[in-house]
């Protein structure tokens, strides 16, 4: 099929695949309806206008209520200042900047160069993932921790590594998950870097138990440790270790704990190869695999983790294998086991987005740049423009210029998808160039025959 050539032609062919994203999207998956943010919504309002506990609200008529870290409930005070459809355009809006600049960190800003026709494709391709799409429905704050860590990863991979450790200490206060990073950066022998996250994090905790020392009190000491307040652990969208597990109806704790050591050694070898490479992008890669491995929980929004995994991937030449996985997590396949998942096909496909991240975790291309060809400063780009018009031209690279590998944390945000769309494959810098080749926590609303639509699931 040939690419259009004329402006005329790439608007027809973006509308046409804006309707099948927008069909794809009312009929599969169901629309959250915004759930996780009506319990923080109400959480909030609880506490600073009733004088009501945190953990204490409940959504009305479920059971599930708020479960993150007390500053969570902090940095979300500004809602209790705005009505709740208020908060809800603000939400969107923020996940979009969070979006916007996960996708800016990747490129190193090279979108721009490929106008409102590469933007648009890259749209609809995001648009399709999975877990993107939960976060965005449920009123999540997955991309804004993401965005947290990898202005870190940004930071380390172009030598400011002394200014780092802010946004992974703020992410590791706001939800538990992003506190391996700060491990990541003991294992790069980052010091500096690390001491500023476990400070950042310790005084953001801090500020909570002064705001509110009782709810602090309850969650470190009762919230944190009674995972039946976040959901089932057998749920079909818990796509972690303790998830297969549950599954299987193996309750023990010891089985999980020497799972998740195992899967804990395999990311600290396979990270410390990629850090004495240079290599950052496949090293905060294989930290957002194992934290999701590892977590009691991982709700299917929480896989927006697996994101930097793509940019390796086509990085490192694999644009067809992230393209194919990426496509798999678009597909929302594990539903299809949601009321039984036994079997050799229900242990099979209902844990299939979990095999997808222990497998990135054991074969993701790591390590592979030579420390004297990963520069701290940033090289120049590469990224022929995709052609406007039918006289536009792409400037040629230059054939002497230095093929330089640039170490980088930042995931694609469409990876292996976009690979498949634009003919990206592995260049400089990031590594694209062309080529020529949630959960659902529930809801108020009746249940629907659609299993995404249940309500049998909190919010995390």
């Amino acid at each position: 099929m040939r690419r259009p050539s004329t402006d005329r032609g790439r608007l027809l062919l973006v509308l046409a695949l804006a309707a099948a994203v927008a069909a794809f999207t009312a009929t599969v998956p169901l629309l959250r309806d915004w759930f996780d943010l009506r319990v923080y919504y109400g959480a909030v309002n609880g506490w600073v206008h009733h004088g009501g506990r945190i953990y204490d609200y409940r959504v009305p008529g479920t059971d599930y209520g708020f479960t993150y870290p007390p500053f969570a409930a902090v940095g979300m005070l500004p809602m209790a200042l705005v009505g709740l459809r208020t908060a809800i355009a603000l939400s969107l809006l923020l996940n979009l900047a969070a979006l916007a600049l996960v996708v800016h960190i990747v490129t190193e800003g090279a979108w721009r160069r490929y106008g409102w026709y590469g933007c648009a494709l890259g749209a609809c391709l995001l648009a399709l993932f999975e877990p993107i799409r939960d976060t965005f429905s449920f009123g999540q704050v997955n991309l804004l921790l993401l965005g947290l860590v990898l202005g870190d990863a940004w930071l380390l991979r172009t030598g400011r590594g002394n200014r780092a450790g802010v946004g992974i200490g703020l992410a590791a206060a706001i939800k538990l998950t992003p506190a391996l990073f700060i491990g990541l950066l003991l294992l790069a022998r980052r010091p500096r870097a690390a001491a500023v996250a476990t400070a950042v994090a310790g005084a953001a905790t801090a500020l909570a138990a002064w705001a509110d020392p009782g709810a602090s009190r309850f969650y470190w000491t009762v919230a944190l440790w009674d995972t039946s307040r976040v959901g089932r652990l057998d749920y079909v969208s818990n796509q972690s270790l303790q998830g297969i597990l549950a599954r299987l109806g193996i309750e023990g704790r010891p089985v999980w704990a020497l799972a998740v050591l195992l899967v804990l050694g395999v990311w600290a070898v396979r990270t410390r190869r990629a850090v004495a490479a240079g290599d950052w992008t496949a090293a905060f890669a294989l930290t957002g695999l194992a934290a999701c491995l590892v977590s009691p929980i991982t709700w299917v929004h929480h896989l927006v983790w697996l994101l930097p995994s793509f940019a390796v991937l086509v990085r490192t030449g694999h644009p067809r294998i992230a393209g194919a996985l990426y496509a798999v997590l678009c597909t929302s396949v594990v539903w299809l086991w949601f009321h039984d998942a036994s079997g050799v096909d229900g242990f099979l496909g209902s844990n299939i987005y979990t095999w997808i991240t222990l497998g990135l975790l054991l074969w993701l291309p790591a390590g592979q740049l030579r420390p004297d060809r990963a520069p701290l400063t940033r090289p120049p780009l590469n990224w022929p423009p995709l052609a406007r018009s039918t006289s536009a031209t792409a400037p040629a690279p230059s054939a002497a210029a230095p093929e330089t590998a640039q170490v980088s944390a930042q995931p694609g945000p469409s990876s292996g998808a976009t690979a498949a769309a634009t003919g990206w494959t592995s260049g400089p810098g990031l590594g694209l160039t062309r080529s020529a080749s949630s959960e659902p926590t529930g809801s108020t609303r009746p249940a629907a025959e659609n299993p995404q639509s249940s309500s049998s699931r909190a919010s995390s």
